[in-house]
Order: C-alpha cells, then sequence, then structure tokens
C-alpha cells in the first residue's frame, strides 16, 4: 500500500488537526512501531503501530469497490434533490466510501468507490492519463474526418481534448444512429457528450465499459465487487 505523511495519518484519525499532529510529533509524543518520532514528514505505511501520548491509534481499513453504477443516479455523497446517489448502494458497509471521479446521472457503467484518499488522488490528476471507456450511442453516422478529429482532440468550450480513440462498433442506416466506442484520457464534465455534440452527433445513451484495466466482468447493475489488494497495487503503478 502506498505511504502517506505521520501528522496526515493522526489528523485522519481523529486525533488532533494537522497543526496540531505536527506539534505532537515534534514533543516525541508520537512513536511508530515502538520508536518516537520527531521528524516532521515521516511517511508510514497501513501496517505501521502508531501510538500519541502511549495509546494506539485506530486507522481505518481501506477498501476499494468496482460498482456498475445505474442510470439515473447521482454520483455524489448526498443530492439536494433528493435522488438517490452511490453512496446508498453501500449503506450496510461499516466505513465511508466516495466516488472517483464522477458518471453523470444518466450515464451507467463502471465506477469506483473508495476511502483510500491518496488513491483518488492519483486517479483523477490529470498528469497520470488514466484510460476510460465509454460506448455511445449517437444520432447519425460519424464521417472520416470526424473520426480524425475526435482522434487528434477536439475543442469544446475554450478547451481542446486530449487525442482519444474512436472505434465504430455498430451502425444502422435505417435508424440514422451509431454505436461508437471512445476511449479518452481526461475527466472533464460532459466530456464525452460534449465532443460527439461538437462534431454534430449527439449522444443518447452512453456507459462505461472500462476504467484502466478494470472492467465489469459479470456484474450486473446495481451491485458491486471489492478489488483485491493487487488490483489496487496495480492501480497504484497505472501508466
Amino acid at each position: 500500500m502506498g505511504l502517506q505523511r505521520l501528522q496526515k495519518v493522526i489528523a485522519e484519525a481523529g486525533i488532533a488537526s494537522r497543526r496540531k499532529a505536527e506539534k505532537l510529533i515534534q514533543e516525541g509524543r508520537v512513536t511508530v512501531d515502538g520508536e518516537i518520532v520527531t521528524k516532521l514528514g515521516t511517511k508510514v505505511d497501513t501496517f505501521s503501530n502508531i501510538t500519541v501520548n502511549g495509546e494506539p491509534i485506530e486507522r481505518e481499513s481501506l477498501h476499494t469497490y468496482l460498482f456498475y453504477k445505474p442510470r439515473g443516479v447521482v454520483s455524489t455523497v448526498s443530492d439536494d434533490k433528493g435522488r438517490k446517489t452511490v453512496v446508498d448502494y453501500f449503506q450496510d458497509l461499516p466505513y465511508r466510501l466516495y466516488p472517483v471521479g464522477r458518471l453523470d446521472y444518466d450515464t451507467s457503467g463502471l465506477l469506483l468507490m473508495t476511502n483510500d484518499g491518496e488513491l483518488a488522488n492519483l486517479l483523477m490528476h490529470p498528469r497520470n492519463k488514466v484510460a476510460k471507456v465509454y460506448v455511445a450511442k449517437i444520432e447519425g453516422q460519424l464521417q472520416p474526418e470526424e473520426i480524425k478529429r475526435l482522434s487528434r482532440g477536439i475543442e469544446i468550450e475554450h478547451h481542446k481534448t486530449a487525442p482519444a480513440k474512436v472505434k465504430v462498433i455498430r451502425s444502422d442506416q435505417k435508424k440514422k444512429m451509431q454505436i461508437v466506442q471512445l476511449t479518452i484520457y481526461e475527466g472533464h464534465y460532459h466530456q464525452v457528450k460534449r465532443m460527439f455534440k461538437a462534431v454534430g452527433h449527439p449522444v443518447k445513451k452512453l456507459a462505461r465499459e472500462r476504467y484502466s484495466f478494470l472492467t465489469l466482468g459479470n456484474l450486473v447493475s446495481g451491485k458491486y465487487r471489492e478489488l483485491s489488494h493487487a488490483e489496487v497495487d496495480r492501480l497504484k503503478h497505472v501508466d
């Protein structure tokens, strides 16, 4: 598992604020694995035994779940409009989970839920360019030049998207629609919908089927599974 600063771990355990935790460390009132630690910035892992004033701190175990988000569910912890949120599906678990990024209300598919802040920040940071694969049902038929525009990156509201991968899965000329797979490496607001709209093909239905190396597998809508330690470790070292 990843390393965290000692004062952050103490603060997250509810012992003291980050600043007060730093003072406790400097005063020699904190031990890690039986040794007094006074150096700020010391990093500890999930298995480090930490005491403050001789009392061991209780640390929340870290958990990450792969969730098949249904349509009509909000990717937030709460909703002022009273709509169902992704957190509602995890009420029976004894720890607080948060979504990694978001999926639109009317978008279904793979969403990660975690209480591992380090992992969430890592995955959402733009520099890490985590691949997200969507399948969209769009109006009309993409033309070769439009596919090139999407692939190269497209201007949407004063921002040019990063290069993407486009694959046409199925075309239905009678119904004037297409099923298209789009792989992006960012996570801007309504990005997939806005990209297709920019080339003149509004999205009728959208689902995310892959996140990095993770897929939905045999999961059905509204269900979840916990990631293994190996999967979490792989996510933390994702290219």
